[in-house]
């Protein structure tokens, strides 16, 4: 009777685990690049509202920008973009090499990419090549920012 049971609650594993909705990890990947290249139109039109969109607004969310300490939760990092709004104008972004990975389940993604970011500051010219490392989580069936990394190269 015991092996009758141990059986039962086999099958009834697999069939739930094969009735599970895999996700469209194509649509998905969509959805995120629209949200990354939403992120790149809010710098460029230091639009604040459509940045704060595609952001979590977590407290104890770790981001870590180019230069400076980390940005711990989402009033320093509004903080930190609204100084660099302050700081630069004219800025213009290239993306080139994205890669988007989702996991199986679709609620947990990855994104990297290369940025060449060029804009003024004051009457200098800034051009710096940055490494963009993304992680986006799906909330209430859309995907926004939890995490990102952004460094330069070491010149040299």
């Amino acid at each position: 009777m015991r092996t009758v049971y141990v059986l039962f609650l086999a099958l009834a594993l697999m069939l739930t685990m094969s009735c599970q909705q895999k996700a469209d990890i194509e649509a998905e990947k969509a959805k995120i690049k629209a949200v990354l290249d939403e992120y790149v139109t809010s710098i460029e039109n230091e639009d604040m509202d459509l940045y704060a969109k595609n952001f979590a607004h977590d407290p104890q969310m770790v981001n870590f920008g180019g230069f400076g300490a980390p940005i711990v939760g989402w009033d320093a990092l509004e903080k930190v973009i609204e100084d660099q709004n302050a700081a630069l104008a004219e800025t213009k972004i290239t993306v080139s090499d994205l890669a988007i990975h989702v996991s199986e389940t679709g609620n947990l993604a990855w994104a990297t990419c290369l940025w060449n970011l060029k804009a003024m500051m004051g009457e200098n010219p800034v051009e710096l090549p940055v490494r963009c490392t993304w992680i986006l989580e799906k909330r209430d069936n859309r995907w926004i920012i939890v995490h990102f990394h952004k460094s330069m190269p070491a010149t040299g």
